[in-house]
């Protein structure tokens, strides 16, 4: 395979396939004919965005990719931009521009990040960044990936997502998935479709979706995945290795940052490596500096990243140093109380944050390792805290313990891979769970089928029962007719219960599904929850009343 400098993918010789580069040419005059000067996408379509993006790039357009398609964020953005898309439909010109070299040295891409407060950043980026970016990713591992099809988890609107699913293949002449496939089941069922037709894949995926490879997953088929890449934050070593065991290579982790581009990377235990040409320093408190081919010249970034420099462009990383809280005069450093708590074997992934009840405390966001899960099945949650709050005393303060516990299956990363301290504060902030929210849903020949996952930490399970938690009774037929409203027109007042029947116990951590349909002619609600094939609990509900 050749590979093609992205100044050169407009270009009069340029490999890259006729019909996308005449689509861009074509967006291109579209857009210089509709004066536009800046111009914000948001495409799911990888190949529309490839389009839209070199399109934009050729006729000297900037174009900002924000991070997300909210309502607010539309507003916040409206009066700096000329126009905003979400789809291609009506952008098209009879005659294409002439094909052209980029001009690597025009800023012309802004991405957006949230970073660690969800607070928006703009980052400007001339496209030699971008391309010495490209360039050095298939310097280093173009020759094993060959031409293997890249699959990817993550979204094209961030840097690690643009580069891996987008820049990097079409310069390289490697073919790539136009959507995300953000769960493992769909990147396995693309590889295996690949593989039927002889052909070999590559995996873009993060850290959430790698700390949750399932069973269902066959191994056969991940081992045959060329390469897996993560990126997004540090990948927890207990999953590393559970990767190394189903795909037979460690995970190519890379770091770096939306500011940055890529910094470093490794496989497995080994210390973190720098890419080529940067050059890596350290500040008075140990925060990692560097410069880099893929920042502006001159510029020297720093990171708030403690590291352990080794010489020779490696390094450990040590935490973040921006997250120092204090609580009554007293600095805490969240990141070493949460290496202490990931030291338990009952945590899978953890976060801490500030919660303001009163005074300010201490909460953590704890993701159940599977020994945690049994632990909280067969113990009770009281109990789990005490022993997790015991694992931290020795180690700091008690002023540091956690006050406020959350006990999850996973914590709630986005498609990147990141955790806004925002959100962990914000979800510290909410009252336990009493409800349930469906998996997937699915239209029966006569009805609804849902699958539904229970929350290790319902607010019930105090009460039902403090060392052994149940899903009680009342709350499933609860949930049955609250989510059965949600997709059927339903008599508006409850009137009784027949054949009621619970015959498994729904515990923390359970899937479930729940089925259900509507007799109209004798307005009865029949609902059923399974686990796998064994009933859990069934009946029908009365319903009175008019309808909606």
């Amino acid at each position: 395979m050749s590979f093609t400098p992205l100044a050169e993918l407009l270009g009069a010789t340029s490999p890259l396939d006729a019909t996308l580069q005449r689509r861009a040419l074509q967006l291109a005059a579209a857009f210089q004919g509709a004066g536009l000067k800046r111009l914000a996408l948001h495409l799911s379509d990888a190949e529309d965005l490839a389009c839209a993006l070199f399109g934009a790039w050729r006729a000297g357009i900037e174009v900002l990719l924000p991070a997300d398609d909210q309502p607010a964020t539309r507003a916040r953005l409206a009066p700096t931009l000329d126009a905003w898309l979400d789809d291609l439909d009506g952008w098209t010109a009879a005659e294409p521009l002439t094909p052209a070299l980029l001009d690597l040295q025009t800023s012309l891409l802004t991405l957006s990040t949230s970073g660690s407060s969800g607070e928006p950043k703009p980052i400007a980026k001339r496209l030699f960044q971008l391309a010495n970016e490209v360039a050095a990713l298939e310097c280093l591992w173009g020759a094993s990936l060959g031409d293997a099809t890249v699959l990817g988890s993550v979204s094209t609107q961030h840097i690690y997502g643009l580069l891996f699913r987008v820049l990097w293949p079409l310069c390289a002449g490697r073919p790539f998935a136009r959507q995300a496939l953000p769960f493992t089941e769909e990147l396995q069922r693309e590889t295996a479709a690949l593989l039927r037709q002889g052909q070999r894949a590559v995996w873009i995926s993060s850290p959430a979706l790698l700390k949750r490879l399932g069973e269902n997953l066959d191994d056969a088929i991940l081992g045959q995945v060329v390469r897996v890449f993560s990126s997004g934050g540090v990948l927890p070593a207990a999953a590393a290795n559970a990767c190394q065991a189903r795909f037979g290579q460690f995970p190519t982790e890379v770091y770096g940052s939306s500011e940055t581009g890529g910094i470093a990377w490794r496989q497995g235990p080994q210390p973190w490596q720098a890419f080529a040409d940067i050059e890596l320093g350290q500040d008075a408190d140990g925060a990692l500096w560097l410069s880099s081919p893929y920042l502006p010249v001159g510029l020297r970034e720093q990171t708030m990243d403690g590291v352990h420099l080794l010489g020779d462009g490696r390094f450990e990383l040590l935490g973040r140093l921006d997250r120092i809280v204090k609580l009554e005069e007293k600095r805490i450093a969240l990141p070493a109380l949460e290496a202490r708590l990931l030291d338990h074997p009952a945590v899978a992934d953890v976060r801490l944050g500030v919660v303001q009840q009163g005074r300010a405390l201490l909460g953590a966001l704890v993701a159940l390792s599977e020994h945690g899960l049994h632990q909280l099945r067969n113990g009770g949650r009281r109990a789990l805290v005490a022993e997790l709050r015991e694992h931290l005393v020795g180690h700091c303060e008690a002023i540091a313990l956690p006050r406020r516990w959350r006990l999850l299956l996973a914590l709630p990363y986005s498609a990147q891979g990141k955790l806004a301290q925002a959100e962990v504060e914000r979800r510290l902030a909410q009252p336990r769970p009493v409800d349930i929210e469906p998996l997937s849903v699915e239209r029966t020949p006569d009805g609804w089928r849902l699958e539904l996952e229970i929350a290790p930490d319902l607010a019930f399970f105090s009460g039902h029962f403090p060392r052994v938690p149940v899903v009680p009774g009342v709350v499933q037929v609860g949930w049955a007719q609250r989510l059965a409203r949600q997709h059927l027109e339903l008599p508006a007042d409850f009137a009784g219960l027949e054949v009621l029947k619970f015959q498994q116990l729904l515990r923390p951590g359970d899937r479930t599904t729940l089925s259900f349909h509507f007799d109209a002619s004798r307005s009865k609600l029949h609902f059923a929850f399974r686990r796998g094939e064994a009933a859990c609990s069934s009946g029908r509900i009365l319903l009175q009343g008019s309808q909606p």
